[in-house]
């Protein structure tokens, strides 16, 4: 199984080098050269595995023995996920007999990046280690200068991923003073040496155009030898698929006679829910995958006018916010300079979801009937991102829409739904949802009601690490203690612990390149040290 860019540069790489390389040349985002089918007996065959059962028999589709064997690919797995809290790793909890939650937030930062990330983790490990032990005594070791960006969850969750592992260094740019107090300390209280958090003056936007600047920069790039953690890694994608398969697997026999799945997403950057299109086009069967947005709703105008625009061109126009088609927003949120309106769920404060590319790039092709469609794909989507970038929007053609409209369905969520959700769900459950849960709950409700469909809502964090949402959507209950209902004991002086954070000014990449030379060159003169 070889792997091209998005943006079709016509170089195709190994799994190992589209894993260890991140973001292809071109600036495209790596995708299979072919979607894999399971075995024909797939579903009475692994019906009965568990997660780790699943993820070798689901990873192994798109990875070649030769590069990895499947028992490097077993121990990969089992180490990764060894780290779980719950021995399902993504149970499920049902809600009522329409509606279950799939839990995603077992990891060890509680949330479901970690899913990704444990394994990312063990594979950047593992083929480091694979290629230093080739290497003659006395020759420089191959190392690896990991950058990524978070607007919360990401970057624990890789910096528990990688923390001292060897010859991996780690640098992760967050929006300073926009995410949670719980997720910037589990980022900045980690000490070990090879762990640096940069907190940028600017928006999670800022922070993520400035990591793919720097993968773009092929002199840094070459110099530092940069692996990329966030979504648009490839292998992040690729472990996400396996809790479809074992939600299907879980839930298929309590399904009423003729009912559906249905998979609700709380979406950001588009990463896990195109893991949903993948398993989709494997064969799980499912409805029409739901995109749950929150005030900024880029994805949700999309569905409705076949925009992809970072502003509304209608406001911009002076037309007053045009609303998605349930109408959800209620205009209260606080908008920054960039146009991202500040939220409960602020994992989702984006602009420009960077994964929505990939399915853009499967629209494109499946809608062409050129026997060249994969080059013109190519071609079509680096044009399209050249506008965005430039413009700010590009309309797709309506062919295009349609084909996204079979696959999804998408609704937008305002603050105020989203409080009135975790209250709801407190009293009815009972269960405390995070906000970003709640967005995908509350989405449930603006859909049309239909007794043959099951929905499965992805609960992508859990409830402790957004406190200031929780507290004040049920600070009205009198029963609610937040510590003795919500608090995990690891949450428990988090806030107190001592914290390692280098501010950058102003979301400039060369201030950021400068944190980066002086950091690396700080731990190369402290192993030499070392060794002496």
């Amino acid at each position: 199984m070889l792997y091209f860019s998005t943006r079709g540069d016509g170089v195709a790489v190994s799994f190992e080098e589209a894993v260890l390389t991140g973001l292809a040349p071109d600036g495209g985002l790596f995708i299979p050269e072919a979607i894999p089918m399971p075995p024909p007996r797939w579903q009475e065959d692994w019906a009965s595995y568990n997660f780790q059962q699943l993820s070798k028999a689901v990873i192994s589709l798109f990875i070649s023995e030769s590069e990895i064997s499947r028992a490097d690919l077993r121990a990969i797995i089992e180490r990764s996920y060894s780290t779980f809290r719950a021995p399902e790793i993504t149970p499920l909890k049902k809600l009522n007999d329409h509606l279950y939650v799939l839990e995603l937030f077992h990891g060890p930062t509680y949330a479901f990046k970690d899913v990704a990330l444990q394994f990312l983790g063990n594979l950047f490990e593992f083929f480091l280690k694979r290629r230093n032990a080739h290497k003659a005594p006395g020759e420089e070791k191959e190392k690896l200068t990991v950058v990524g960006a978070t607007s919360g969850d990401t970057g624990s969750a890789a910096i528990y991923g990688l923390r001292n592992k060897e010859n991996i260094s780690i640098f992760i740019l967050h929006p300073k003073g926009k995410v949670s107090p719980i997720q910037e300390a589990q980022m900045t209280t980690v000490t070990d040496a090879n762990v640096h958090n940069i907190a940028v003056q600017g928006t999670f936007d800022d922070c993520q155009d400035i990591v793919k600047a720097l993968f773009g920069d092929r002199e840094f790039n070459a110099t530092h030898r940069l692996g990329a953690i966030n979504s648009i890694n490839w292998a992040r994608i690729l472990a996400q698929t396996v809790y479809y398969f074992l939600a299907y697997f879980t839930i298929r026999s309590q399904l009423p006679p003729g009912a559906e799945i249905q998979f609700v997403v709380p979406t950001g950057n588009f990463g896990d829910i195109l893991a949903g299109y993948y398993a989709k086009k494997m064969g799980v069967p499912m409805a029409q995958l739901v995109v749950a947005t929150n005030a900024n709703d880029i994805l949700a105008r999309f569905w409705a006018t076949g925009k992809y625009e970072k502003v509304d061109s209608a406001s911009e126009a002076g037309a007053g916010e045009m609303l998605p088609a349930n109408g959800a927003s209620d205009g209260k949120q606080a908008t920054d300079a960039s146009g991202v309106k500040e939220t409960l769920s602020p994992a989702m404060d984006i602009l420009v979801s960077s994964n929505f590319e990939r399915l853009l790039w499967y629209l494109v092709a499946e809608s062409s009937t050129s026997p060249e469609r994969v080059r013109l794909a190519g071609k079509t989507i680096s044009e399209w991102m050249k506008r965005v970038k430039t413009d700010g929007r590009v309309a797709v053609p309506t062919e295009v829409l349609q084909l996204a409209r079979r696959d999804f369905v998408a609704r937008s969520v305002s603050d105020a739904q989203t409080l009135a959700t975790i209250e709801r769900w407190y009293t009815e459950g009972p269960y405390i949802a995070d906000p970003h849960t709640a967005v995908g709950l509350t989405a449930v409700d603006l859909l049309p009601q239909d007794p043959q469909l099951v929905r499965i809502v992805l609960s992508t964090a859990h409830p402790a690490k957004f406190s200031d949402a929780v507290e004040k959507a049920l600070s009205g209950h009198k029963c609610f203690n937040f510590e003795t209902q919500v608090l995990p004991e690891e949450f428990k002086g988090l806030l107190q612990k001592p914290r390692r954070v280098i501010d950058v000014p102003a979301a400039d990449i060369e201030l950021v390149k400068q944190v980066i030379d002086r950091e690396v060159e700080k731990m190369k003169t402290e192993a030499k040290n070392t060794s002496v």
